[in-house]
């Protein structure tokens, strides 16, 4: 165990208070942080844990990303830029990765990071199959020659290591005692920018700025995060002040925020993409016919309009078309005789289907209203569920669904897109697709140095999962935020990465 110097504990004065939210068990913790303006943000849902490793909540990560660091992190281009890793180099065969960490880091309860933190984190997430283990499964071994050395070996070639290691806070270094005590789900330490201080189920995060931050103090003295699914709600927040930013924002009032001087506001194309998954496990969604035949009753230019009012971009793969590894695809126009064809085809009658969205996610029961409009036409009954999040979460890993309708975020590298979602072996393939020739060119794509060749290897495999229907992808959405006029530095990115540790408040 490590020793540990205890902070002194410094309470952020003042409190968020707004209608929408309601009182909850309050979770603090001892914190310090420099004398500045605490910002007040307001995020659209409340985490379901803070173990960054453990959670697949964007509410979650909106929070981690300010809390925790990863040894490498992407810029606003989504290039790798250094983070506790300060420099790396590859071997020749490029089998070996080295990475040279930052000297005098410390967590947020004084005790210091090292390179056993970094074999624990990753070790963790490789040991314990957690969510984003697929990320590391050309890992053959992680070594700690010293202190602040970290060798990486892998099985063959990874073009995409770095994107793996660092792309979002999924991949954080946490702290071993913090981990294995369980206190990390709602009392984490990490590294970051600025450490937790409060958390008040229900209502709020508050978070200190960290003066002994490797890459700087923050200038603000910290960030309370609220939790506001209602966007009227945050929106009015935003204008009288009393938050300075949100990402709560129904789109269908982004062309009333645009060009006021009451709020900036921050819309920039996503890397995010959202989708539908039908159930092929089970009848008669295991047959490509009816799948195909869905992909081609739904109106995809109707869904993005009534979740996105114009925002999003209407795509039928995954990666969006400002990426350099987009690839063109135009199979299914919206075609009713030609889903009725196809049903006929595979002998299905008329239908109830289950579709299983989120009250979490607005937009996900927002489509699914239009989605059982377009197939009632053919006989197809949808009965619309819409749990919480965490709920959503168990019904999809234990198959109970038709379909549904979810997005996938904190996409870089095309192995991002596909590998885990697609691969008969893919941690998050809960629709039951499996095709050899898709797993091969994913095994493929994964190991391929070459730019081009590896390009086509992700267009041929792309082509064929959207052909077969494993996922029917609907759009890329905007990522949309407003904020104070009078808060300076920061700018919306397309990873929806929310970093406040360079922002600062105008006089």
């Amino acid at each position: 165990m490590k020793s540990r110097t205890l902070l002194s504990s410094v309470a952020l004065a003042g409190a968020l208070t707004l209608t929408a939210c309601s009182t909850g068990t309050g979770v603090s913790l001892e914190g310090a942080g420099p004398d500045g303006k605490i910002l007040y943000a307001a995020i659209a849902g409340e985490p379901d844990q803070l173990d960054p490793q453990k959670t697949s909540s964007y509410f979650a990560f909106e929070v981690l990303e300010n809390v925790f660091d990863t040894l490498v992190q992407p810029n606003e281009n989504l290039e790798m830029q250094p983070a506790l890793a300060e420099s790396w180099e590859v071997s020749d065969d490029q089998l070996t990765w080295t990475f040279q960490l930052r000297e005098g880091v410390t967590f947020h309860d004084g005790s210091a990071f090292t390179s056993e933190d970094v074999l624990y984190s990753l070790n963790r997430i490789i040991d314990q199959e957690l969510a984003n283990a697929w990320r590391l499964s050309a890992v053959e071994s992680i070594t700690a020659p010293d202190d602040f050395t970290v060798e990486i070996t892998v099985t063959r070639p990874t073009p995409n290591l770095l994107s793996s290691l660092g792309g979002f806070k999924g991949m954080a270094i946490v702290e071993e005692d913090n981990a294995e005590s369980g206190d990390i789900t709602t009392k984490p330490i990490g590294t970051g920018p600025f450490s937790l201080i409060d958390y008040t189920t229900g209502d709020s995060i508050e978070l200190a700025a960290n003066e002994d931050y490797w890459g700087g103090a923050p200038e603000i003295g910290g960030v309370t995060f609220s939790f506001l699914s209602e966007g009227n709600t945050a929106i009015a927040a935003l204008k009288s002040g009393e938050v300075h930013w949100t990402d709560s924002i129904p789109a269908q009032q982004v062309a009333g925020l645009e060009g006021t001087a009451e709020v900036d506001l921050g819309i920039v194309p996503s890397t995010d993409y959202w989708y539908l998954a039908l159930n092929e496990n089970s009848s008669p969604y295991d047959d490509v016919r009816v799948r195909q035949a869905i992909g081609y009753a739904i109106d995809r230019d109707a869904i993005a309009q009534v979740t996105s009012y114009g925002t999003a971009e209407v795509n039928q793969l995954a990666i969006p078309k400002q990426s350099a590894w987009y690839t063109e695809y135009n199979k299914y126009s919206t075609d009713l005789d030609k889903a009725q064809s196809l049903l006929d085809d595979a002998g299905v009658g008329p239908l109830e289907l289950d579709l299983l969205a989120t009250s979490d996610y607005p937009e996900t029961v927002t489509a699914a209203q239009v989605i059982a409009d377009n197939l009632e036409p053919l006989g197809i009954t949808v009965s619309i569920r819409q749990p919480d999040f965490a709920t959503w979460l168990d019904e999809q890993n234990t198959g109970n669904f038709d379909m549904l309708m979810m997005g996938w975020l904190g996409n870089i590298d095309p192995d991002d897109f596909y590998y885990a979602q697609h691969h008969s072996n893919g941690s998050s393939n809960a629709q039951g697709y499996s095709n050899p020739e898709v797993d091969d060119l994913l095994d493929a794509g994964r190991a391929e140095t070459d730019t081009d060749k590896r390009q086509e290897l992700y267009a041929q495999a792309a082509t064929i999962i959207a052909d077969e229907a494993s996922y029917l992808y609907l759009y890329n959405p905007s990522v949309i935020q407003a904020w104070s006029p009078e808060l300076d530095g920061y700018e919306a990115r397309g990873d929806r990465a929310v970093r406040f540790k360079d922002v600062s408040f105008s006089e």
